[in-house]
């Protein structure tokens, strides 16, 4: 009686012991030493097919600049849909073909650049009607998704257009201890292009990396570790269940002692 609890102890042990995660597995860049430094690369907003662009034209005679401002009438939060009297700024969508119509200038292709370089392009055009004009845009639909083994899996926005992978994760909560760092998929659209990437975070190969900076609409993708997946059809709560069984057994076995 006691050898057979003592061999079912033993297999609980064992089973235990190999349900662990190795640190090896957890543990993000696990090559990186002590006040060692890195250089990402420069980060770039690049603007896409199908983004929506904030473009405001300003100036100290703010009477010039108006109608190089597209304006669209306010409506009333109510049942008469009643106008009011502010307007409001018109966002852009940028077309297909990576164009715009603005006020004046037209068609204006801006697919591939960054912000920086169209708010200096802009600048430069209206600056042929209005001598101290400022140029201000913005990308209104920055957003990421996280998808898989995070504590909190969803789409965020991003207002302030700059997010970093590290500063993802930690946003969705982490990656569960399930999450397999070695394999991170990274979906990105250009111009109509799903490209993958694949991230190993256990690794400072990342930090310099044109992926250490996310993109609008990016995807990330967490995937399960081997035991998750050897474990899915079980009810996560199993271990706890193997552990309070083993703990009954080694009381019997004091018992019966």
């Amino acid at each position: 009686m006691l050898r057979t609890f003592s061999i079912l102890c033993g297999l609980i042990a064992i089973l235990l012991l190999t349900g662990c995660s190795n640190k090896k597995d957890i543990l993000y860049f696990q090559n990186l030493e002590a006040k060692e430094s890195f250089s990402p690369k420069p980060y770039k907003s690049i603007i896409k097919n199908n983004d929506l662009l904030s473009i405001i034209v300003s100036s100290s005679d703010m009477a010039s600049a108006i109608k190089y401002n597209r304006l669209v009438p306010s409506i009333r939060d109510d049942q008469d849909t009643r106008l009011t009297g502010q307007p409001q700024l018109q966002t852009y969508l940028v077309d297909n073909d990576g164009s715009i119509d603005l006020p004046e200038l037209g068609i204006t292709q801006v697919a591939g650049k960054s912000r920086f370089e169209l708010e200096q392009e802009l600048t430069a055009e209206y600056r042929k009607y209005i001598k101290d004009v400022i140029v201000t845009i913005r990308l209104t639909n920055f957003k990421i998704t996280i998808l898989g083994e995070v504590n909190k899996p969803g789409t965020y926005p991003i207002r302030d257009e700059r997010v970093t992978l590290p500063q993802a994760l930690g946003m969705a909560g982490d990656m569960t201890v399930y999450g397999k760092r070695k394999d991170i998929i990274l979906l990105r659209d250009n111009n109509g292009v799903q490209e993958s990437h694949v991230i190993d975070l256990t690794q400072t190969d990342v930090l310099e990396s044109e992926l250490f900076y996310l993109q609008q609409n990016d995807v990330l993708v967490v995937n399960p570790n081997d035991t998750q997946v050897a474990t899915s059809a079980f009810n996560r709560n199993n271990g706890l269940y193997v552990s309070i069984a083993s703990l009954l057994l080694s009381v019997i076995i004091l018992i019966a002692r």
